[in-house]
């Protein structure tokens, strides 16, 4: 058998590059070079978080570059390491865990990390090979930039870069690197690490770390008693409130939503086995792995809050008084719901829906949630149909989505009372900026990552341009906006990845 050496040169891409996450220490990481993936190839790039980067780019063109992010060739400037956290999993303590399979090479002047997911084992991989699969890279990559169109907060994806070599999962795949990119990939385990670990220094140090970066304003908070931790904690549930309000508004399920897979920004992260959803059911399960429905759609804002109140538990240490973690924690039960309402009166094409609504515009939202429900209607369609609904063509496409008819009819006449004429206009308006035309439907995940296998990587491509800008009307791609076919309901998405 012949050896092929591993590159040692170190590829200058004109990027200035930072590691203040490995100036906190040793006890936070294990520097680690990623694994080499065998004869790499393109899979998806994406121009615009080159360029959010300071990336030229060209260098998504270039085998050098390709050779980077499939870890095969070092970066100049960079310091490569895999981060430990713990966490809780499906409500249960898990203990150490830590990037099993993600190597961080470091961050740019724009303040933005970089990272290789599947870029091989690492001490915290806990006997997997540290590889990602090219279905699992491919729906990352896309849901992340598709998160991005919709102006939800979330890690971003450079590019996906795919190989032939076999990966053994439920059978035998091939393997795939994700290159992403968010300001921090810092989670609320990372937390819980120290603090469960008894190991209160590191935990300040983290949470300073985390204040002076990206949270200053907590120094020059008075509301928590001039604490900076309960400040921490109280800026981190409202943002995540907020993240999960528009989850719930434009029909996401995350699927893991685990503690070692929240975001101490408030960023969408990790995507595993998420979807969007299709026939409107608020019980709906998208993780297969999922058996008692701990992450169902519906239960998405309490598990939020119950994962707040676990990084609460891992900041008491720091915050020292109970009642002050509690105060900070309760932010998340006002911002949610108005935050939410706000959301959905805009869907509605209301702009006062949230905190100053009236009843009959709550009942309004109410009674079509419900009846969205009990006709499993699809949910996309529906807010975009209703979005055009004035003309007769376009209500009665709102009309077809129900089987019920008659409650349709009923609700529609108390809707189009709502907004007057002189109101439609800018009601339409505010409307088609809020309800997209394009989400990342299972089946159009599927049928990219079927042809991805057969080495054509159109079907990418077209969705990543259509999920950029999931507003547009895009004239020749309503099939890909269109009803799902009915083998979309048999994709079964699990925690395999």
């Amino acid at each position: 058998m012949t050896l092929t050496p591993q590159k040692t040169s170190l590829l200058d891409v004109g990027l200035t590059w930072h590691n203040s996450f490995s100036q906190l220490g040793r006890s936070f990481y294990t520097p680690l070079a990623p694994h080499p993936l065998p004869s790499p190839y393109w899979v998806g790039r994406s121009t615009a978080v080159a360029h959010a980067m300071g990336l030229d780019a060209a260098w998504l063109d270039s085998p050098d570059f390709l050779d980077v992010v499939a870890g095969n060739q070092p970066m100049a400037g960079t310091q490569p390491l895999a981060s430990v956290y713990s966490g809780h999993q499906f409500g249960q303590w898990a203990g150490q865990l830590g990037d099993g399979r993600a190597i961080l090479l470091g961050e740019t002047a724009q303040g933005l990390e970089l990272q290789l997911k599947g870029a091989g084992p690492t001490p915290y991989s806990r006997r997997g090979d540290g590889r990602a699969v090219l279905r699992s890279s491919i729906r990352e990559f896309l849901c992340s930039e598709a998160m991005h169109g919709l102006g939800i907060a979330t890690s971003r994806a450079l590019c996906v870069v795919g190989s032939d070599a076999p990966i053994y999962r439920e059978t035998v795949e091939t393997a795939a690197v994700v290159a992403r990119v968010a300001p921090s990939f810092i989670r609320f385990g990372h937390f819980e690490h120290f603090s469960h670990s008894h190991q209160h220094e590191a935990l300040k140090k983290l949470a300073d770390y985390v204040i002076d970066r990206f949270y200053p304003q907590c120094r020059m908070d008075d509301k928590h008693a001039g604490n900076p931790y309960a400040a921490l904690l109280e800026a981190v549930s409202i943002r995540t409130a907020k993240m999960v309000a528009q989850w719930q508004a434009v029909g996401f399920c995350h699927g893991v939503m685990n503690t070692d897979n929240m975001s101490i920004l408030g960023l969408t992260i990790d995507y595993g086995p998420f979807q969007f959803l299709d026939a409107f059911d608020p019980g709906h399960i998208c993780n297969h792995s999922d058996t008692q429905g701990r992450y169902a759609f519906d239960q998405q804002p309490n598990i939020a809050y119950w994962n707040l109140f676990c990084l609460g538990d891992a900041l008491l240490p720091l915050i020292k008084e109970q009642g002050l973690a509690m105060a900070a924690l309760a932010s998340y039960k006002t911002v949610f719901p108005t935050t939410f309402e706000a959301l959905m009166g805009a869907k509605l094409g209301l702009t006062d829906l949230g905190c100053n609504a009236s009843l009959s515009d709550k009942t309004l939202l109410e009674d079509i949630l419900k009846l969205l429900a009990e006709n499993r209607v699809d949910y996309p369609l529906f807010w975009r149909h209703l979005s055009n609904s004035e003309g007769g063509t376009q209500t009665q496409k709102v009309r077809d989505l129900f089987l019920n008819r008659e409650a349709a009819d009923a609700w529609l006449l108390r809707y189009s009372a709502r907004i007057t004429p002189a109101g439609r206009m800018a009601a339409t308006a505010l409307m088609l900026k809020t309800n997209p035309k394009f989400v990342l439907r299972n089946h159009l995940g599927e049928q990219a990552i079927q042809q991805a296998h057969l080495k054509d990587f159109s079907q990418v491509e077209t969705l990543l341009r259509l999920l950029e800008s999931p507003y547009e009307e895009h004239p020749g791609f309503d099939g890909y906006a269109a009803l799902p076919p009915a083998w979309a309901s048999s994709i079964e998405i699990s925690c395999s990845s």
